[in-house]
């Protein structure tokens, strides 16, 4: 038998993308979608509805439920070198089975049987061992990765409880016959391969990869990768998060205008970048995201160009753009002549950034709940996104935040996994970025010389202070304001970012 790695090189299985067709109710789109340009990929049952370039099954019983589908319809199959019977690894191996089932013994001697390390036994010889915790889907997608290949799509791998239709004769068979409660935890393992490998994974349907532009300046660097972090986190979808800042953006003439960030304007440069065309998501570097990004990615816009979030009256907050839905297809937005409007004086600051005027009202509505852009609240369970707007209590800069333990525990899980290095940290806060004191906050090792760091420290957000005063006062920042007036200023600009 040839073990996987032999095979895809022989096989050449990177050339094409691929389709994994699982037994899921999205399967039932397989009528609608073109899938002549994929290589297909079977989980257990599917081989026999059509046929496919490799089926994968991990289950002893099933290769005896469908022998007669799979010699007709699978050019291949792939099991684990000690395949499972009922949900249980066997003791026995493949090459073992082949003398005791004959559809094995043939597919062995036709060189059409592959075999694989499971993660749920010990590995044969040095041959790569592929993960998977809960569900084949996991499995599949990680052997086809470690096969070199680039891009996967797939149909029938969904959550919930439920079987397409197509497989209404398994649904008191063989419906989450492992014990789990729902095919939802396949998920998180789907998620670790994206994040950790190079692979575009999306379901046949999906829009991908999802857009994200980051608005963020030189100081936050750290906010934005753990914010990455945090998305790849909770999505099965592959996300593309792009950080930009202001600077190629033109300075505005009269200082009241200008940018109260290194990142204000750059949102309206996104649809240009996107080509015009499709979706966009816009955000802040300062946010943490805590469920699968793609329900805000397909969530329906209607008529207008631009969804942002709704804020609850009770807590004071008011509604912002910090974080959008934008349909660039309808953006034909020109940042020279946004800020060439500013110069003019057709509108202000707070009309552009808190009121997005620049475009018609019947285009933008307030249609995404709360959740998405919490702003310093967090409801367990319920809350999308949360938003750390306030400066002074960012939990990268201090331990007074009351929802800091989420990010503490979040950047801990990040380093212990190699998303975010210590020595990332170490150069932050070499650099000022974030303070001397995180690794501590974050159940992470110190820097050697805390002490001495923590003298000459001083918060980003108190900078940035000076610099609006600056702003302010003009270019040479040498006009003198009253105090009373100037923290009145900071406060409403620190409002509208």
């Amino acid at each position: 038998m040839l073990n996987i790695s032999e095979w895809s090189g022989t096989f050449n299985s990177g050339k094409k993308p691929w389709l994994i067709l699982g037994k899921g109710p999205t399967f039932q789109k397989i009528r609608e979608l073109d899938i002549s340009s994929y290589d297909l990929c079977s989980l257990n049952h599917v081989v026999r509805e059509l046929p496919v370039t490799l089926a994968h099954i991990i289950d002893l019983d099933v290769v005896t439920d469908c022998a007669e589908a799979i010699d007709r319809n699978a050019r291949f199959l792939a099991m684990p070198y000690r395949p499972h019977v009922r949900n249980k690894p066997s003791e026995k191996t493949l090459q073992d089975f082949t003398l005791e089932h004959p559809l094995l013994g043939k597919l062995e001697r036709e060189g059409r049987l592959l075999w694989y390390n499971l993660s749920s036994s010990l590995p044969h010889s040095d041959s790569p061992v592929i993960k998977a915790k809960f569900f084949s889907a996991e499995a599949a997608l990680n052997l086809l990765v470690a096969c070199g290949v680039k891009v996967v799509r797939s149909l029938g791998v969904d959550g919930g409880q439920t079987y397409s239709n197509d497989f209404d004769d398994l649904k008191n068979k063989t419906l989450l016959a492992n014990g789990h409660m729902d095919f939802d935890k396949q998920f998180k393992g789907i998620c670790e391969t994206i994040r950790k490998t190079d692979v575009s994974y999306a379901p046949l349907y999906f829009d991908a990869p999802i857009r994200v532009f980051v608005g963020t300046d030189a100081v936050q660097k750290m906010g934005v990768r753990m914010l990455e972090y945090s998305i790849k986190k909770h999505t099965p979808v592959s996300v593309e998060v792009v950080p930009i800042d202001d600077r190629d953006v033109p300075v505005p003439e009269d200082p009241k205008n200008r940018s109260r960030t290194g990142f204000s304007f750059c949102r309206f440069h996104i649809p240009k970048l996107c080509s015009f065309q499709g979706r966009a998501i816009y955000m802040d570097a300062d946010m943490q995201v805590f469920t699968d990004l793609g329900n805000l990615w397909t969530w329906p816009m209607g008529d207008v160009d631009i969804l942002y979030c709704q804020q609850p009256a009770e807590r004071g907050r008011t509604p912002q753009y910090s974080v959008m839905l934008m349909n660039c297809s309808n953006l034909d937005w020109d940042i020279q002549k946004i800020i060439r409007g500013l110069d003019e004086q057709k509108y202000s600051y707070e009309d552009l950034m808190g009121n997005c005027c620049i475009l018609a009202e019947d285009r933008k509505r307030m249609g995404l709940p709360y959740e998405w852009n919490s702003l310093e609240y967090y409801e367990e369970g319920k809350t999308r996104l949360l938003h750390y707007t306030d400066m002074p209590t960012q939990p990268w800069v201090s331990n007074r935040n009351p929802s800091g333990q989420l990010w503490y525990d979040l950047l801990k899980e990040a380093v212990l996994e190699g998303f975010v290095t210590i020595d990332d940290i170490y150069l932050e806060i070499e650099k000022g970025h974030v303070s001397p004191e995180l690794p501590r906050w974050a159940g992470l090792p110190d820097p050697g010389n805390i002490e001495e760091l923590m003298k000459r420290w001083i918060p980003p957000y108190k900078r940035f202070a000076g610099d609006i005063k600056s702003r302010i006062a003009g270019n040479s920042g040498t006009q003198v304001m009253k105090q009373r007036g100037l923290l009145f200023e900071l406060r409403r600009l620190l409002s509208i970012r």
